[in-house]
């Protein structure tokens, strides 16, 4: 039988002779296949004549169904994949490259935010596109985009979890917005101007839900927070890898406050983010000749970048060239596959499809 799986590396698909002829068995895209089933029947519904789903075929009828899905609701249908494979060049084997759009398109990116693990990481990603990659998206791959960041946006919303890191990724997206269509020119935005015009709006009106957000008081009959001993406020104190929260929770009762203060978790957290040499360069002394460790994390944050910490991220199989999230896995054949793998943070993500 002719190779006929989608990766030139990958095992392939199984075939069984009947007496029909040659017939495909059930194998991992099958599997993938019936996890997506309830989207394929969302637009399809109960005509499944010439369906045929990823690259493999979509004839003429399928996609006047997709079309028209796509025209009655707000977001397109894509099939998403739980790993691509990134190429930056075409080879005999296979035709074409991966872009940062198709896989912004391909990765499932929408169902990643609802889970907590994972919305740092895509907020900070999404926050980064904001910043350079956004006029290097196509219309698709921009269109799911806002879809996604309405959905960040409706999740703190409902959950009041990390409102600040929406709050700073939307400030990017609106600044460089007004510059694009202000200041650069829109020569370099793909799609209609009035499009973008109105996605600044669309922006505008969610930094105005977000800072009219009010968390309500919890009612906790029990053990609360405030209830524990000093060490175990230290204890939570010295967990948390953000300056701003530190500051935060040290506003919150007075003994919270003297606790925040305390030099020797200051140093924890400039030994976690920087390194000795930076140390060196920058060192801040106080009126006594001490070390101002608080002083001198927040002048070290101005001219190097902090150490990332994700719950997950997104990992790179340097065997197959794929990119998938950990948990999702990827068809390997790797004899020893988690000696392949390697975490890839939300700049390398974005410098993986720099050409």
């Amino acid at each position: 039988m002719p190779f006929l799986g989608q990766d030139w590396r990958s095992p392939g698909w199984s075939w069984t002779k009947t007496e029909g002829g040659w017939q495909r068995g059930l194998d991992y895209y099958d599997h993938k296949l019936e996890n997506n089933n309830s989207h394929l029947h969302e637009f399809c519904g109960d005509n499944k004549e010439n369906l045929f789903v990823g690259n493999v075929c979509e004839p003429a009828t399928t996609k006047k169904q997709k079309d028209f899905y796509n025209i009655n609701t707000k977001s397109h249908f894509v099939y998403r994949d739980e790993w691509i494979y990134v190429q930056k060049w075409s080879t005999k084997e296979r035709h074409g490259y991966c872009t940062l759009g198709e896989a912004l398109n391909r990765l499932d990116f929408s169902s990643a935010i609802q889970d907590l693990r994972r919305f740092n990481y895509v907020a900070k990603l999404f926050q980064l596109i904001a910043r350079s990659q956004l006029t290097s998206l196509s219309g698709a791959a921009q269109k799911n985009y806002f879809n996604i960041l309405e959905k960040m946006v409706h999740k703190v919303l409902v959950d009041q979890y990390n409102p600040r890191l929406v709050k700073e990724l939307l400030q990017d997206l609106n600044s460089t917005l007004y510059d694009l269509t202000v200041h650069v020119g829109r020569c370099v935005l793909v799609g209609n101007v009035n499009i973008w015009l109105c996605r600044l709006e669309t922006i505008l009106k969610w930094q105005q839900q977000l800072n009219n957000l009010q968390i309500p008081e919890q009612i906790c009959t029990g053990l609360s927070f405030s209830d524990l001993p000093i060490h175990m406020h230290n204890k939570i104190l010295c967990k948390l890898s953000d300056a701003c929260d530190i500051v935060n929770l040290g506003q919150a009762t007075p003994t919270l406050h003297v606790l925040s203060e305390d030099r020797i978790l200051w140093k924890k957290l400039c030994s976690f983010h920087f390194s000795d040499k930076q140390f060196c360069r920058n060192m801040v002394l106080s009126n006594n000749d001490n070390v101002d460790w608080k002083l001198m994390y927040f002048t070290l944050q101005k001219h190097y970048p902090k150490k990332e910490e994700y719950g997950d991220t997104l990992h790179f199989c340097r065997h197959c060239s794929s990119l998938f999230w950990k948990d999702s896995g990827h068809p390997c054949t790797a004899n020893d596959p988690d000696s392949c793998l390697s975490p890839v943070s939300p700049q390398h993500f974005i410098d993986l499809f720099k050409f």
